[in-house]
């Protein structure tokens, strides 16, 4: 509240600023917009007030319990197009449903750098809190429940940003709509600390760059995070909890930080079909995640390249990995491999290691992986004696995943509370 005051002062200069309450009533709000001053503050009382507005200067508008700005399903619901504005503690419902024109329960423009939207609850808007271009604007605090009556690709995503560098997301609470978060031609943003459920994607990336994601939690959504065409995240702490098909996604993703994450069932009967899925992603580091529970615990495909993982747990997969291709890939760091739950060995050193190699990708797995047919086959002698033959002369291995330190004990991993 301090920073977003001296934002209000330093664009109010020397305007003197009142506190003006606002009533509701016909118009009433876009009557004291219109008459509002650089650096005034809108107080709304209880009671319902007519949209849609534009906030055009640099104003805060605050609601007490009961205040609330109904769009009457036509555009979007406030659209803030001044720099500086503080939109706080409003329920804001009944946006438009055309995607075609955007309609938002909050359309922040580009002239509208600083923006804060803070502690407000948007209801039935196609999108909830639409960032077009501001620079440094926050998104802090809100309740954000999306659209359920279309089909999943006509709904809007509950915070959706676009050329907005320097904004952050944090600490918001969406459910229903599309997807969560969707951020595409940003740079330099922060998403800390949200939770999602019941979305197609509770974090979705397009071509944004050196930015975070941290502390976030995704329950129940389709994918937890999809980090597509980006670099240089830093995506740490997060929980992907009874996701259906991924916990993690990469696509094109390349130097980024991957660290402290969890995918796992949580409260559901079972995790995602994928805990992480690495498709053409390149120079990451893949460090102390724990992945349980899935179908395949880490699916790794497409020309992936000079990715190092180490010390992430694999616990409970039904396969641990999928990886199919002759290269040989070294899943260790500085003598430190990742726990695999179903590794059988010792450690007749005590020194925390097996004492022999982690190896997933047999030749049983090659043919099973590229004939999922042959799976009719799985206790036919044939195959058997392959598996006798990989294991009684290791050079018949056909290249792929080799942890050559795997660890003996799972490590604890640090997400949020």
């Amino acid at each position: 509240m301090a920073a977003a005051g001296f934002v209000l002062l330093a664009y109010a200069g020397s305007v003197l600023a009142e506190r003006i309450q606002v009533l509701p009533g016909p118009h009433s709000l876009a009557q004291a917009l219109d008459q509002a001053r650089d650096g005034d503050t809108l107080q709304l009382t209880s009671g319902v007030y007519q949209g849609p507005v534009v906030i055009d200067h640099t104003i805060s508008v605050q609601g007490v319990a009961g205040a609330i700005i109904d769009g009457g399903n036509q555009g979007s619901v406030v659209t803030i197009d001044a720099p500086g504005v503080q939109l706080a503690s409003i329920t804001i419902r009944n946006s438009g449903q055309q995607l075609s024109t955007e309609d938002s329960g909050v359309f922040v423009t580009a002239r509208a750098d600083d923006a804060r939207i803070q502690g407000n609850t948007l209801l039935n808007n196609l999108i909830g809190i639409y960032l077009k271009g501001p620079e440094r604007a926050v998104v802090s605090g809100n309740k954000i429940r999306g659209l359920q009556d279309l089909r999943v690709n006509e709904r809007g995503n509950g915070v959706q940003l676009w050329n907005t560098p320097g904004s952050i997301v944090e600490n918001n609470d969406v459910r229903f709509g599309r997807d969560g978060i969707f951020v595409t031609t940003s740079r330099d943003n922060r998403f800390h600390n949200n939770r999602f459920s019941d979305l197609r994607f509770a974090v979705h990336y397009m071509y944004t760059n050196q930015s975070v994601v941290t502390d976030n939690i995704s329950t129940g959504n389709t994918v937890g995070f999809a980090l597509m065409y980006s670099t240089g995240l830093t995506v740490e702490r997060n929980q992907s909890l009874g996701d259906k098909d991924r916990g993690i996604f990469f696509n094109f993703t390349n130097d980024s930080v991957i660290r402290g994450n969890i995918v796992s069932p949580g409260q559901h009967q079972r995790g995602p079909e994928k805990c992480v899925f690495v498709y053409n992603s390149n120079f990451n580091a893949i460090h102390r995640n724990h992945f349980e529970a899935c179908q395949i615990g880490i699916h790794f495909t497409a020309g992936s390249e000079q990715n190092a993982l180490w010390e992430n747990n694999f616990v409970a997969n039904r396969n641990q990995v999928k990886y199919v291709g002759s290269r040989e890939l070294e899943w260790s760091n500085n003598n430190r491999g990742n726990y695999w739950s179903d590794h059988l060995a010792f450690d007749l050193d005590g020194d925390g290691l097996a004492n022999k190699a982690y190896r997933p990708n047999s030749i049983t797995d090659q043919i099973l992986w590229r004939y999922p047919m042959a799976k009719l086959l799985m206790n036919s002698p044939i195959l058997q004696i392959l598996q006798w033959a990989q294991a009684q002369f290791p050079a018949l291995h056909p290249g792929g995943v080799s942890d050559s330190y795997p660890l003996m004990k799972a490590l604890p991993i640090g997400g949020p509370v």
